[in-house]
């Protein structure tokens, strides 16, 4: 055993390390003056060491044996968000967490990102190679992602839906789609995008107004800021407005641990979770949100030769799942706070408090872990192609025998 845990990548493991140590001292920062928070960079060890654990423990089972199951989790996972819709308590404006105990709660809908990725890794490898069709592969895979989709956006959580959709194009794009198909894809992700930016400025008043009656206005208290400032009302500009002052002053070098003015009087809400990154750049400055940045580079970097070495199918998608969703997560964080995405409350991986969102992380290093160890085996004995015709095959087949039939 002791062998294998040696064959783990070290420099993973290292760049977790820093992330932890960067998360502590962020954490402890930006609660220190709140009774209530003030033991969350303690708790944020804790959680370390057993994603640690859960990197080293999963790490060490064949990855395949997940993908073979990835079935069950499926289900399990959509069990999971139903009782979140139903049983859920809400936080942040997001009602999709389950309470275990009073003082332990987990959010299903960050679970399911890593149940995602290895679903939908399970159901390419499961049927032949070469391109993916259309009506045979896309849209059967794009409607299994859309069913934990709607049941996300139902809990009012965007963020992580959104989530959903990275890990779907990721997957779909290292899956091999054909290339029409993906044009033709990101021609109606264009259109929808721009169409959505003219009918928000143009129609404002009345999309407000809307989402006042359905009391999703805090989704526009989001956007506005982003979006149309001028129309933004001082509640919504508040956070964001404030974050970017303290971003600026942070400088090239920095106030120092525990003198960035803003983070400490308070000024910039939820310095522990989804506004952390503002506590690296006001006390570490441009140098410290870099140095961060290229932690998560060199993270990435790794997974992806990690995914090159792979010799079957299953690991280098899995690690792209990853990958995608990692990516999203810190571009949307650190891009809210520079003016370049709206705020929709993700947290910054590896970095921002969260007891499920850090583990779920660590639990998909351990997977990338899985597949450098056991990447070089032969995939056939667990996932053998399919041999047995679509659902789309079996209706023309079906038609076909009628037309035959009825010509008789």
């Amino acid at each position: 055993m002791w062998k294998t845990v040696k064959k783990l990548d070290g420099v993973i493991l290292f760049v977790l390390l820093l992330l932890m140590a960067i998360s502590i001292l962020a954490i402890y920062s930006g609660t220190r003056f709140d009774p209530k928070l003030a033991n969350h960079h303690v708790k944020t060890i804790y959680f370390y060491v057993v994603g640690f654990i859960a990197v080293i423990g999963i790490g060490l089972f064949n990855y395949k044996l997940y993908v073979k199951y990835a079935f069950l989790l499926y289900g399990i996972g959509i069990i999971f968000l139903i009782l979140a819709n139903v049983l859920g308590s809400t936080l942040n404006n997001a009602n999709g967490w389950l309470k275990i105990t009073e003082s332990i709660s987990f959010q299903p809908a960050e679970l399911f990102k890593m149940i995602l990725v290895l679903f939908l890794a399970h159901l390419i490898v499961k049927r032949k190679r070469g391109e993916l069709g259309f009506w045979r592969d896309v849209v059967p895979i794009g409607l299994w992602t859309f069913i934990p989709f709607a049941l996300v956006m139902a809990q009012n959580d965007l963020g992580n839906a959104l989530g959903y959709v990275v890990i779907l194009v990721a997957i779909l794009w290292i899956g091999n789609i054909k290339l029409k198909h993906a044009l033709i894809g990101l021609a109606i992700v264009g259109a929808f995008f721009i169409g959505f930016i003219k009918s928000y400025t143009f129609y404002h008043d009345e999309i407000f107004a809307f989402l006042e009656k359905i009391k999703r206005e805090h989704w526009a208290e989001r956007i506005d800021p982003w979006l149309v400032p001028e129309k933004a009302t001082a509640k919504a500009m508040w956070h964001t407005k404030n974050a970017g002052l303290a971003i600026g002053s942070g400088g090239i070098m920095g106030k120092g641990f525990l003198e960035g003015t803003s983070v400490q009087s308070g000024r910039v809400p939820y310095t522990y979770s989804d506004s952390i990154f503002v506590v690296v750049a006001e006390e570490f400055g441009f140098v410290g949100a870099s140095l961060l940045i290229l932690l998560y580079f060199i993270l990435i970097h790794r997974m992806v030769l990690i995914a090159l070495e792979c010799k079957e199918r299953a690991g280098p998608i899995i690690i792209v799942g990853i990958i995608g969703m990692l990516l999203y997560q810190v571009f949307e964080n650190v891009g809210a706070f520079l003016g370049l995405m709206p705020l929709t409350g993700i947290t910054l991986p590896f970095i921002s408090y969260g007891g499920t969102s850090l583990l779920i992380n660590m639990a998909c290093i351990g997977l990338v872990m899985s597949i450098k160890l056991y990447g070089d085996e032969d995939e056939d004995e667990w996932f053998p192609e399919e041999q047995s015709p679509s659902w789309m095959q079996r209706i023309r087949s079906l038609m076909k025998k009628k037309k035959e039939n009825s010509a008789m």
